[in-house]
C-alpha cells in the first residue's frame, strides 16, 4: 500500500472509531440511567443511532477499498448503500422535527406535557420518524433500479440515488423518478416549515419569562447548534451535487463526506457538553474507571 493510502486509511479508521465511540457513550448512558428515560433524552438516543445507522453504510465500505486499493460496488450494493444514504438525512430531518416539537410542548404547553408526549405517544412518533423515511427512500430506490444504466461509473465517493438516476440511457425514463423526488423534497420541505413554526412560538414565551429563556438556553440551543450543522452541510452536499462539476474529485469528495462526518459527531459531543444530566454521568463513569 501507498503512504498516502495508508494515512488515509488511518485517518478514515480513527474517524470512524471516534464517531462510533462518542455515539456509544451517549446511547449508553441514556439507556442505563432510568432518570434520563425521557422524550428529549430518547429522541437524542434515536439521533445518535440514526447518526451510527447512517454512518455504516458509508465507512466500512470505503475502509475496505482504502485496504483493497480498488474502489468497486456492485450495483445491488450501490442501490443498498443509496437507501442507507437516503433513509439517514431523511429520518435524521424527522427526528430534528420531532425534538423541536418535544421542545414547543415542554415550554409553551408545559401543563399538558406528560400527556401530549407520553411513551406511547412518544413510541409512534419516533416510529413514524423512522418508519416513513424508510417507506419513501425505498420507492425512490425501487424505481431507480428499474432504469437502464449507460454508464458505470459513480462520480461520488459513496452511491446515491440522484447521481444512479443520472445514469440512464433514456432520460424520458427518469419522468416517474423526478416527480417523485420533488415531491420528496416538498415532504421533506413542510418538515422545516413545522421546526421554524415551533421555534417561532418557543421564542415568543421564552421572551417573557426567565425561567423559560434558562431552559431555551439549557435544552433549545443543543437542538438548534445540531439543526444548523444538519442544514449547512446538507446545503453544500446539494450545491456540490448541481454545481460542483467544476470543482476537482477530491474536493467534491470531501464536501459529500462532510454530512457522514460532521453531524454524527458533532450532535454527541454538542449535546453531551450542553446537557448537565449526560455530562455529570460520562465524567463520574471516566473518573470512576481512572480511579
Amino acid at each position: 500500500m501507498k503512504y498516502q493510502q495508508v494515512a488515509l486509511f488511518s485517518l478514515t479508521l480513527i474517524s470512524y472509531c471516534g464517531l462510533v465511540l462518542v455515539n456509544v457513550a451517549v446511547i449508553v448512558t441514556i439507556i442505563l440511567d432510568n432518570n434520563m428515560h425521557e422524550p428529549m433524552y430518547i429522541l437524542l438516543c434515536t439521533l445518535c443511532i440514526n447518526g451510527l445507522y447512517g454512518t455504516a453504510g458509508f465507512y466500512p465500505k470505503i475502509l475496505w477499498d482504502l485496504l483493497s486499493s480498488g474502489y468497486v460496488i456492485s450495483y445491488s450494493g450501490c442501490l443498498i448503500q443509496a437507501f442507507v444514504m437516503y433513509s439517514f438525512v431523511c429520518s435524521d430531518l424527522s427526528i430534528l422535527a420531532l425534538m423541536s416539537y418535544d421542545r414547543y410542548v415542554a415550554i409553551c404547553r408545559p401543563l399538558v406535557y406528560h400527556s401530549v408526549m407520553s411513551k406511547k405517544i412518544l413510541l409512534m412518533l419516533v416510529s413514524f420518524s423512522w418508519f416513513t423515511p424508510f417507506c419513501i427512500s425505498a420507492v425512490n430506490l425501487i424505481l431507480a433500479s428499474r432504469l437502464k444504466l449507460c454508464s458505470q461509473y459513480i462520480a461520488r465517493i459513496y452511491c446515491i440515488n440522484w447521481i444512479i438516476v443520472k445514469l440512464a440511457c433514456f432520460p424520458a425514463d427518469t419522468i416517474v423518478n423526478n416527480v417523485v423526488a420533488n415531491i420528496t423534497i416538498i415532504f421533506f420541505l413542510f418538515h422545516v416549515f413545522f421546526i421554524v413554526w415551533t421555534y417561532v412560538y418557543v421564542v415568543k414565551t421564552c421572551a417573557n419569562c426567565s425561567e423559560n429563556r434558562a431552559k431555551f438556553m439549557q435544552t433549545c440551543v443543543p437542538h438548534l447548534t445540531s439543526l444548523l450543522i444538519f442544514i449547512v452541510t446538507i446545503m453544500f452536499d446539494v450545491i456540490n451535487m448541481r454545481f460542483g462539476s467544476n470543482l476537482s474529485p477530491t474536493i467534491q469528495n470531501v464536501i459529500a463526506i462532510e454530512l457522514l462526518i460532521i453531524p454524527p459527531i458533532m450532535n454527541p459531543l454538542v449535546y453531551g457538553f450542553k446537557l448537565t444530566k449526560i455530562r455529570i454521568r460520562i465524567l463520574s463513569f471516566i473518573l470512576c474507571k481512572i480511579k
